[in-house]
């Protein structure tokens, strides 16, 4: 049976990872496999939410402030995530768990309903869409492509109001505010082959959005993409952009359906520093948005507005470092990936299973015992990226030729495979998918049924997949959103399959890495270790040295980083 949702503190405990190949198909000698086992928990607390002036200079809020705002002739757009009701946005994230929290200005935050069914990997919150002077509404985008709206929220509640299918083809999603003057937030999409398109609000809860409309392509050229707002004082929401040089680029907008956004113009250099960046409306009441963006190590650095489309010099906005547990901001600008690991698993020499969950920064949490002592002593497993709704990736065992999902017999016959990798939905319709090779190295994919429980008929994928020692994957290396895979050579040679999201063809030309990756007696793909949206890797050397290689561009890694020593310790880790 699949285990209960984790409730993991989100400052600590996270979960699974890695995607390893088998060494051999599994024997009647080995131990049966193993049920998923709970995972550690802890009480979280979301905290405050600070800024540097946040409100200090607001002249009244809600209907007060749009009243002035009309006694001068301007136009001035509500928040779209003021969850506690002072005129001020406040965050909504979600945590490794799955769960979703609110951090306020006024420390009313906490863990926020509705969201058990399917825990979502984006959240965008949008704002008050029809006008009947309760909360705004929130926008929940599940792993699989459901698209949920919950209306009237405040900070630990919201109540269900539609949902719709067939989302899993954008890998972004962002409202940028009121783009058409009805006082509605509309809903920019991305699909993975870089067309922005435009969903205009309905006002109508049971049909939100109008037909999209497509506004152009080549927005694949930028990384994040951020909602900003009202930036340049003439009432219309405008847009920023960042591309993966680091440089930050500014869309205003222009009032006019048929081209919403003007031509983009360089705001500034440098923006690579952050892995999320997050819209958070006008703060201080003088018509232009301000925005907070989150760097490497976990710090939130405050930006304001300058009614021209630039930015002020930014400043530290809360503690150091503090910030570093969350993997996804509502509203953020990253492409965020479906859920695919958490972490590292880690087998040693007793049997004994532990996990290393991710921090966000790059580094790895201390490590928690993952099931019991010495109980998975000579098991053939396989970390996969999720295959069902639950937002948790899954185990494969091999026992006695048959195939076991998180302990569930899913079928037999799979004896003659000796290596499985679970990289994410390679075909396109939002549901984890299975890699496997034969001793002939041909390489098959088995489509899944979004339910961990089987498998379509496989597809050959190809030849020649002996060559390699490893093939992993664990989300997406080439920027498009679509699940990818890694192949080692025995010669140390690395290259990144990019997928198509076609099941016939899921892999199109191969890109090199480069060379001398046999260095590492343990390759492992952890998912994304910073919370940029692109999939990481680890490697350990011999000594046990533990190295990280953070996806800077599509598909290419920045220089390596050690982040840890005494892995040696381990005969598996995934």
């Amino acid at each position: 049976m699949h285990s209960t949702r984790a409730r993991l503190a989100a400052c600590t405990a996270l979960v699974l990872s890695a995607g390893m190949l088998l060494a051999a198909p599994a024997s009647a000698g080995e131990p049966a496999p193993l049920p998923a086992v709970e995972r550690p928990s802890a009480d979280f607390t979301p905290p405050t939410l600070t800024r540097p002036s946040a409100g200090a200079a607001r002249a009244g809020s809600g209907p007060a402030r749009a009243g002035a705002a009309a006694a001068e002739g301007s136009r001035v757009a509500d928040p779209l995530s003021d969850f506690d009701g002072d005129g001020v946005s406040d965050l909504i994230y979600r945590a490794w768990t799955g769960d979703v929290y609110t951090a306020t200005t006024t420390g009313d935050g906490g863990l926020f309903n509705g969201t058990a069914d399917q825990p979502p990997k984006d959240v965008v919150p949008i704002g008050n869409q029809d006008a009947t002077g309760g909360g705004p509404e929130v926008l929940m985008l599940s792993e699989q492509g459901a698209l949920t709206m919950y209306a009237d929220a405040t900070s630990t509640a919201a109540t269900y109001a539609w949902r719709g299918y067939g989302w899993q083809i954008y890998n972004k999603l962002v409202s940028p505010g009121d783009v058409n003057d009805d006082n509605r937030a509309d809903l920019l999409a991305r699909d993975n082959s870089g067309n922005l398109y435009l969903y205009y609000a309905t006002g109508n809860r049971t049909a939100p959005f109008s037909a999209r409309v497509k506004l152009g392509p080549g927005w694949n050229a930028y990384d994040q993409i951020v909602g900003f707002g009202d930036n340049n004082g003439d009432g219309w929401a405008d847009l920023y952009a960042r591309d993966t040089a680091g440089t930050l680029w500014f869309y205003a907008g222009r009032g006019d359906k048929s081209g919403p956004f003007a031509g983009r113009v360089k705001v500034g250099s440098g923006w690579g520093a952050y892995n999320q960046i997050i819209p958070v409306g006008d703060d201080n009441g003088d018509g232009a948005g301000e925005m907070l963006a989150r760097d490497t190590k976990g710090t939130f650095w405050y930006y304001s507005g300058k009614g021209d489309g630039t930015l002020a010099p930014r400043m530290q906005s809360g503690d150091a470092g503090y910030w570093h547990f969350v993997p996804q901001f509502g509203g953020a600008s990253n492409s965020p990936v479906a859920a695919t690991k958490e972490g590292v698993l880690a087998r040693d020499a007793s049997g004994t299973m532990y996990f290393y969950g991710a921090r966000t920064n790059g580094l790895l949490t201390t490590r928690s015992q993952f099931g019991p002592a010495n109980g998975w002593q000579g098991a053939d497993f396989t970390h996969l990226s999720s295959l069902d709704p639950d937002g948790e990736s899954d185990i494969a065992q091999l026992f006695d030729n048959g195939l076991y999902i998180d302990g569930t017999y899913v079928g037999s016959g799979w004896g003659v495979y000796n290596a499985l990798a679970g990289p994410g939905d390679l075909t396109g319709d939002g549901k984890g998918d299975l890699l496997a090779r034969d001793r002939s190295g041909n390489l098959y994919l088995y489509k899944g049924n979004g339910q961990s429980t089987g498998f379509a008929s496989r597809i050959k994928v190809g030849g020649g997949w002996g060559a390699f020692n490893k093939i992993l994957g664990a989300g997406d290396y080439t920027g498009d959103g679509r699940a990818d895979v890694v192949a080692r050579t025995s010669g140390g040679d690395l290259y990144v399959y990019p997928g198509t999201g076609i099941a016939a063809t899921p892999f199109g030309a191969r890109l090199s890495v480069g060379g001398g990756w046999n260095t590492y007696t343990k390759l492992v793909t952890p998912g994304d270790l910073n919370a940029d949206g692109k999939a990481d890797l680890l490697g350990v050397t011999s000594s046990g040295d533990l190295y990280d290689y953070l996806n800077t561009a599509p598909g290419k890694f920045g220089t390596r980083t050690k982040t840890g020593s005494g892995f040696q310790i381990y005969n598996a880790m995934s």
